[in-house]
């Protein structure tokens, strides 16, 4: 074996020990969750220990009991950003596709990582919110249409957009793989694939 294929090794080695939270944020149905799942299975498949941290399962399992107040939510950002870190300084790469829609949230998670030198990255899967309420994977749109609930993010409720995101996503204009291969890219350039 040369030296070249020593060192090729060893980064591939190095990258995909190296842990990282991959925050993907947007509207409700943006694609957060299928882009997110995409990337798992390239990741794995590239020998990465992974993890997604599905929004839906945390309220469930973690964060049961929390409604949908400001305060509600950014305790569930919380829990979810202090166990995102967690695996992710354990070499495990976790992606939350959470749509953690307070800007201060999301900050407060980054600097947890930040302060713990654990890699993280904000994605934002800017879909537009007609684009998400076509789509309506749970039917929500509809059923806040219907009167049904409220308090829905980007709706009736504030989703504040990242202004400065390590990556937009524009997911109405390319297929989940194209999304999902961006994402890889942008990894491979912070030296986390």
């Amino acid at each position: 074996m040369t030296n070249h294929q020593n060192l090729q090794e060893n980064h591939v080695t190095a990258a995909a020990a190296s842990g990282a939270t991959i925050w993907l944020t947007g509207l409700p149905s943006a694609g957060k969750t299928t882009i997110a799942y995409e990337l798992a299975g390239r990741l794995r498949d590239e020998g990465h220990r992974v993890e997604v941290l599905d929004g839906d399962e945390i309220r469930e399992f973690l964060s049961a009991g929390l409604g949908f107040s400001r305060e509600d939510r950014h305790t569930n950002v919380q829990r979810i950003g202090f166990v995102a870190e967690l695996l992710a300084s354990n070499g495990v790469k976790v992606l939350v596709p959470v749509i953690a829609p307070y800007a201060d949230s999301r900050e407060a998670v980054r600097k947890r990582h930040q302060q713990a030198g654990t890699a993280y990255l904000e994605v934002h899967v800017a879909t537009p919110l007609d684009v998400c309420s076509v789509r309506d994977v749970k039917g929500l749109y509809a059923r806040q249409a219907a009167g049904e609930i409220s308090g829905l993010t980007g709706v009736d409720d504030p989703y504040e957009a990242p202004e400065t995101p390590d990556l937009r996503i524009e997911s109405q204009d390319q297929t989940v793989q194209e999304s999902a291969a961006a994402l890889n890219a942008l990894l491979t350039e912070r030296g986390l694939a």
